[in-house]
């Protein structure tokens, strides 16, 4: 069974990145400067909204808290509901600009339940289309990324002022 997959042109993705000191969450909070460089889709006083560098599917991305909370529970509720509500929009710019035909929506809280920052707390936004798992990912178990990630980034960026500014 083959279990490599030649994808040069993912190289310079990959190997650039630099193991940070402490949460890579609080880091992108910390630097507004470097939006553009960490794909940081939206910020407020509250959240921000950043792609997944290793999305599920082309579009993957995430609302984070400011602050360094591991915890759903004790999170202020106002920040939560800031949240929900950027959830809303995004799902909204994820179907009717990204032509999603769904969207998924989740967080793994705590290592147990499989969050791989488990440190910061983060909801997911996956947008799915019917027929987007295939043989690749269900038998040879390795995801295929069909799309340019700049290109989906900047395709994101430039919508994200009608949905999020509101």
């Amino acid at each position: 069974m083959l279990d490599i997959l030649y994808a040069p042109w993912r190289s310079e993705y990959v190997t650039e990145n630099k193991k940070l000191k402490g949460c890579v969450f609080c880091h992108i909070s910390q630097n507004p400067e470097m939006d553009d460089k960490h794909h940081v889709l939206y910020r407020d006083e509250n959240c921000f909204i950043v792609m997944n560098k290793y999305p599920y599917t082309p579009g993957h991305f995430m609302i984070i808290p400011h602050i360094h909370i591991d915890n759903l529970e004790n999170l202020d509720s106002n920040i939560w509901l800031r949240m929900s509500e950027l959830a809303q929009r995004g799902v909204r710019l994820l179907k009717e600009r990204f032509r999603a035909e769904g969207v998924n929506l989740g967080m793994n809280l705590g290592v147990a339940a499989g969050a791989g920052i488990a440190e910061h707390i983060h909801l997911h936004l996956v947008p799915r289309w019917q027929r987007d798992t295939n043989f690749i990912t269900s038998i040879g178990h390795t995801r295929v990324y069909s799309s340019d990630f700049e290109k989906i980034y900047r395709k994101l960026k430039s919508y994200s002022d009608d949905f999020f500014d509101k």
